[in-house]
């Protein structure tokens, strides 16, 4: 239809190259001008839809986030259309720069939009929006192969093998564009894998292993793209395996400790643990270690090869319900019923003691000073502390001992003296520079 209409217009010009050329511009660019007017209709109208998807399958709300979708839809649909119209007709000169330019721009802003919209730094979104505006600019006018070719003259000979600029260049565009093409698979695989409804553990071994299988498919993509054989790297297995075997022991120890962990779920993110002097929530399995965080805000790194070797408290292995045992001690005057009777008052009070299993007091012994009891009660929320639920149930315990006069005794010693013996007057000698003083007796 094009080549009709175009036909059609150079018959009511006069036969000249010229006029060729300004009818097949003026087509060229009334096509663009249909390409960005598509563009903004398909961002005004799919655009929000592409949002709205994207931030239901990602997790992620963000203005700009919305901006760059809609900036993106529009102009990749630039790009396909003006792509569509270049090879349907064999354009003179001006009309094929014309449509090469569109589509040359319409590329490196997509480029700039991805990579920036994966949060890489924007110097590198404009680093590659202009080298993959050049490259396209340049491959569809024709004069691309001037360019690579002085590329592939620059560079240095390594054995049989020769490492040039345009491989250089080529390899940094491939890996940066499939690494932002990764992270937004990873980024929808991850926000699937959250809603699901696996346990935690579950939820992050698939993370886990969706982001390996991911990068690892980015991976040989990128060898293909670039055209190296994969049978070249058999040279280099059997030293990478030695790196493995000795420099890389303990990483690929830790990996691996982690993969066990979360496939046996003996810890999983949220449990409560105690490894050695760090106790706290896991907050993260990591591919070397396991975040601790403790009530201080401290997050402690632990090695996953050390929660495999060592011995770990998890007080939510199976239920996250936990005893707590708070010692309390009253003075032998008491009444013993009455005092066992305000701490079970104590533990209702305090909202966080379960009603079952129900809370307990028990005497334990006859101590020096005191009768001494045990408070035993049962909490489902270790993660918001233990230390200050104790301090709540001994507070409460306090105060309702004061309100009905009980007694805390503490350690104290009293003399009690039966007879006082007769003071001895003793003289005591005057000073003199010979004489010493004659103390008294006591």
């Amino acid at each position: 239809m094009i080549e009709n209409f175009l036909t059609w217009l150079e018959s009511l010009v006069p036969d000249t190259l010229g006029n060729v050329q300004l009818i097949e511009a003026g087509v060229a660019s009334l096509l663009v001008v249909v390409a960005l007017g598509a563009g903004w209709i398909l961002s005004k109208y799919v655009g929000p839809k592409l949002r709205h998807l994207w931030e239901t399958r990602a997790g992620y709300e963000s203005e700009l986030a919305g901006r760059r979708i809609r900036d993106m839809t529009r102009r990749f649909t630039t790009f396909i259309l003006c792509g569509f119209f270049i090879g349907i007709y064999d354009w003179s000169l001006i009309a094929q720069v014309i449509l090469a330019l569109t589509i040359a721009i319409s590329m490196g802003l997509f480029t700039n939009d991805l990579i920036r919209g994966v949060r890489m730094p924007d110097w590198l979104g404009t680093v590659m929006g202009l080298t993959v505006f050049g490259a396209t600019a340049l491959g569809l006018v024709g004069n691309i192969d001037r360019i690579t070719t002085a590329m592939s003259r620059v560079g240095v000979d390594v054995g049989t093998n020769r490492i040039s600029l345009l491989v250089v260049v080529s390899t940094i565009m491939t890996a940066v564009i499939l690494l932002a093409v990764a992270r937004v698979l990873m980024k929808l695989v991850s926000h699937v894998i959250s809603n699901s409804d696996l346990d935690g553990a579950q939820k992050v071994l698939g993370q886990k292993l969706a982001t390996v299988a991911i990068l690892g498919a980015a991976f040989i993509l990128g060898l293909d793209v670039l055209g190296i054989d994969l049978t070249a790297l058999a040279v280099f297995s059997g030293a990478f395996g030695l790196a493995i075997g000795f420099g890389m022991q303990k990483t690929i120890g830790n990996l691996i400790a982690g993969i066990i962990l979360l496939m046996d779920r003996s810890i999983k993110p949220g449990d409560v643990i105690a490894v050695g002097d760090s106790f706290g929530w896991v907050n993260k399995i990591g591919v070397r270690a396991v975040s601790v965080l403790t009530r201080e805000g401290k997050e402690h790194l632990i090695p996953n090869e050390n929660l495999m070797t060592q011995e770990v408290e998890n007080w939510s292995y199976s239920n996250k319900n936990v005893r707590i045992s708070i010692p309390v001690g009253v003075s032998y005057n008491t009444d013993m019923d009455h005092a066992i009777k305000l701490m079970s008052q104590a533990c209702d009070d305090v909202p966080r003691i379960l009603t079952h299993p129900k809370p307990v007091v028990w005497m334990l012994e006859f101590g020096d000073n005191s009768v001494n009891f045990e408070i035993r009660c049962w909490i489902k929320d270790p993660e918001s502390g233990v230390g200050n639920f104790k301090a709540a149930v001994l507070k409460r315990v306090w105060d309702l001992f004061r309100e009905h006069d009980i007694e805390i005794p503490f350690p104290q010693r009293d003399i009690h003296v039966r007879t006082m013996p007769a003071k001895t007057a003793v003289p005591i000698a005057s000073e003199s520079a010979d004489s010493t003083k004659i103390p008294a007796a006591e």
